[in-house]
């Protein structure tokens, strides 16, 4: 017997952010690819102010906001930020009423509206993570360097 997920279409998410000083003006590129069909597209933006962190968040949640329907995503990130706080840390932050222990007390996560999006956005699909290297030469991680570092240059700009 076929599982649900099997019958779900197959997408790729390529996403990489970057930030000229932390904080600073950041960017974020992402790549979806349907392998099926061999159709790709980019996507890009940025923020004037804004940290690294924030700008690897945006990544994921701008190319997961772009699928109409649910599907199987391998999402593709050099953040073991991004992908451990999806797969282990999430879940903790929900219970504990999006807090995290400081010491001996409760502080707010960092970037909790981003989590919160994102948290919502991974529920509508099938998610696995593959952490890549950054800057070793995987092509599409490249490439989202590149749409990330432009669009922060361009807001930078402004």
């Amino acid at each position: 017997m076929m599982s649900e997920n099997t019958r779900l279409p197959f997408v790729q998410l390529f996403t990489d952010g970057a930030c000229s000083g932390n904080p600073g003006p950041g960017g974020w590129g992402c790549i979806l690819r349907h392998p099926a069909s061999g159709k790709e597209k980019e996507f890009s933006g940025g923020e004037a102010l804004t940290t690294n962190n924030r700008m690897e968040l945006q990544a994921v949640i701008e190319g997961l906001k772009q699928l109409s329907r649910r599907s199987q995503v391998e999402i593709v990130t050099d953040s073991t930020y991004v992908a451990k706080g999806c797969t282990e840390w999430l879940v903790g932050w929900k219970r504990n009423n999006w807090r995290r222990k400081d010491g001996r007390q409760w502080v707010p996560i960092a970037n909790e509206e981003h989590w919160k999006q994102l948290d919502q956005l991974l529920s509508q699909h099938a998610i696995r993570f593959t952490v890549v290297r950054g800057h070793s030469g995987h092509p599409e991680n490249e490439r989202c360097d590149q749409l990330a570092v432009a669009a922060a240059a361009l807001v930078k700009s402004t």
